[in-house]
């Protein structure tokens, strides 16, 4: 049977319910926060060979320091290929030439590691669905099955990645692009859901020539006023390893900020790549801390952690930014660190186990 995208994508299509006998955990408990730190808005368990910590030997590093964290695996597996590198398995993509393939299993991954925790012990995780080609017309249909196999679990979608330095031109298959439909069909089903997207995408090329108009920028914002009703969460300001920050940056994030129709963006600064900038000068923290000041219900603070071993690893990028926290306000500083994650992903949480729970309307799928 046809169906026409909007069909595909309508919640009365997938709804499957045998019972819902799960519940919706609640918000975080202000008197349990005494003591931590942050909350993470951006962490991988897994990474490019789908490997990593099980989530109980993370929820021990995270200890008392840590009080959530959103978790997702890594979408993209790195070939192992032997005439590139003969013996020597490449566990990041930077140690081969060997091309990156989509991964599909690692939500089944996340899932599998979420559903062995004790109850108490989940509230403190909000699993993201990465494993899916944002090229194809079906990665929309790869979400919602997602869902339906593992109700009461996830809560978001990504990190995943649409332009990203020495990552994209590996990937095997068409490039992605902001203008691409298959990327529209998952916003709208993310906004239908009530699912936040975290979304990787540099704000340039990797190596520009002066002056170069950053037109990745106009590209995003043209995408996220698309979908209005899409909370999407642009990861690390799109800054990089090698791709720095363009000409007024922080003035482009502004009047992003100042737009009515731009109010579903938001901004994380995780990983240690974009704190290089952010903290590198003393007027690059100063600035940084004047716009989160006077917007700081936009921001979010995420370690862009890959399968950490030790809790010293794991809070590394937290302790570069204490030059940049200790220049907010209170009120700045709790809602980047916790506030604005508590209000994205319980209000996540809530709005996704409402619909997981819809009872079917009858519409073919």
């Amino acid at each position: 049977m046809s169906r026409s995208p909007r069909q595909a994508l309508s919640l009365s299509a997938w709804v499957i319910v045998i019972g819902c006998h799960f519940s919706v955990a609640s918000a975080s408990d202000p008197k349990s926060d005494e003591g931590v730190l942050f909350h993470d808005s951006h962490f991988h368990l897994t990474n490019y060979v789908q490997e990593g910590p099980s989530l109980s030997e993370f929820l021990r590093l995270m200890g008392t320091k840590v009080g959530r964290s959103m978790v997702s695996g890594i979408p993209l597996q790195q070939q192992w290929m032997y005439a590139n590198t003969g013996d020597f398995a490449p566990t990041y993509y930077t140690q081969t030439d060997a091309p990156l393939y989509y991964y599909s299993f690692t939500d089944a991954i996340i899932a599998h590691e979420y559903l062995r925790l004790k109850p108490e012990e989940r509230k403190r995780f909000d699993p993201m669905i990465t494993g899916f080609n944002p090229t194809d017309m079906y990665a929309a249909d790869h979400i919602r099955r997602v869902l339906m196999t593992f109700p009461g679990v996830f809560s978001g979608i990504g990190e995943f990645s649409i332009h990203k330095e020495f990552v994209s031109s590996k990937i095997s298959g068409e490039v992605a692009t902001l203008e691409n439909k298959a990327l529209d069909r998952i916003l709208e089903f993310a906004g239908e859901v009530g699912l936040p997207v975290v979304l990787h995408c540099d704000v340039n090329t990797p190596f520009p020539r002066p002056d170069q108009d950053p037109y990745i920028v106009v590209k995003l914002k043209e995408l996220a006023d698309r979908h209005p009703e899409t909370v999407v969460i642009w990861a690390h300001i799109g800054l990089g390893r090698v791709v720095r920050p363009v000409k007024d940056q922080l003035a482009m994030v502004e009047r992003g900020l100042r737009e009515r129709e731009s109010k579903n963006i938001h901004f994380d600064i995780s990983w240690d790549e974009t704190a290089k900038y952010l903290v590198g000068k003393p007027e690059a923290i100063e600035a940084t801390a004047d716009l989160i000041n006077r917007f700081p219900t936009r921001f979010l603070f995420g370690t862009d952690c890959v399968a950490p071993k030790t809790q010293e690893q794991y809070l590394e990028v937290y302790e570069m930014y204490e030059p940049l926290l200790s220049q907010l306000t209170p009120e700045a500083k709790h809602l980047l660190l916790k506030g604005n994650y508590e209000r994205i992903f319980d209000e996540a949480r809530r709005s996704v186990r409402v619909k997981e729970c819809s009872k079917a309307t009858g519409a073919s799928a």
